[in-house]
């Protein structure tokens, strides 16, 4: 890839060439989006304009974030942009970048949000419905959730909590960008900064929870480039979910609702510490691959 004039459909065959050497699985997917990022193109726009000479200095980002990718740095941390629910969130190598697996548990916990809201009132702006998100990362869930109650006229107040202070600066981006500052954000491990006095309708959270074995079997994406922090669930990918389970019952109201991300294998396992801490009406809800991917609890 060193002329310097060519066309975009040369460019852009010459993009995916490049990734399946280096041995990206879906080289021709991630050669279009960093292609349709650089170029500000559109499929339509594309196939119009695909014979036409492309600009010389654009060619050359698209080269280099062709490198960058095969490299196996993750696609969304080059182009600094991460879909997800519908919102187009910041990340970096500080945060994961959000999956579309989470979505279930965002659109779980909204649906408890708006069973509350109705409740309570909280349509009309009286009694807020509180949540805590825990280990925020990029502030995906927590933003998210603040989004699509404002969408629905329903009254929220959110924290959201994480230990790295380089993953609440991502969080505060979108916070900002995307829901007008309405999250407040906390540095603390886990529980140990909220207020004493803090009381919760909902917990929900993706806590690390691989076992640290194996991290290393990852793909190098995950592996090499995500932070381990936020990977890794200790010997036995439990580790948080009993911190949660024991520790979130004094931040939970009676007849809160917790709300956590589990991997594919711990459908039974998370669910045991939950009853195991007294947790009433435990409930598994799997994913679009038709895998386990929430446990929903409630607090007596």
């Amino acid at each position: 890839m060193t002329e310097t004039a060519c066309s975009y459909r040369q460019c852009l065959q010459d993009g995916q060439r490049l990734l399946e050497q280096a041995g990206i699985g879906e080289a021709a997917h991630d050669a279009w989006l960093l292609f349709s990022q650089v170029f500000g193109m559109s499929r339509a726009r594309y196939y119009m304009d695909m014979n036409r000479i492309c600009d010389p200095e654009k060619k050359i980002q698209y080269e280099k974030w062709l490198e960058l990718r095969a490299q196996r740095i993750p696609l969304q941390h080059i182009t600094g942009c991460a879909p997800f629910m519908g919102y187009d969130f910041y990340v970096n190598k500080h945060v994961l970048t959000p999956r579309a697996d989470t979505e279930v548990l965002v659109e779980k916990t909204f649906e408890t949000v708006k069973e509350i809201a109705g409740e309570s009132g909280s349509t009309d702006g009286k009694i807020p419905v509180r949540i805590l998100d825990m280990c925020t990362g990029s502030g995906c869930i927590a933003v998210s959730l603040a989004c699509m109650a404002g969408e629905q006229g329903i009254s929220c107040e959110i924290m959201a909590a994480d230990l790295s202070s380089e993953a609440l600066s991502v969080a505060a981006r979108n916070n900002r960008e995307l829901c007008q500052g309405q999250v407040c954000l906390v540095q603390s491990n886990l529980f140990e900064s909220l207020p004493d006095t803090a009381e919760f309708d909902i917990i929900v959270s993706n806590p690390p929870y691989i076992r640290s074995e194996e991290i290393d079997g990852l793909m190098p994406e995950v592996r090499d480039h995500e932070p381990r922090m936020a990977l890794d669930g200790k010997e036995d990918g439990l580790y948080f979910y009993r911190k949660l389970a024991r520790e979130g019952r004094r931040f939970l109201k009676p007849g809160g609702r917790m709300f956590l991300e589990i991997g594919y294998d711990q459908g039974v396992s998370v669910p045991e510490i939950l009853t195991g801490c007294g947790y009433l009406q435990c409930g598994v809800f799997r994913d679009l691959a038709g895998l386990d991917r929430v446990v929903a609890a409630v607090r007596p």
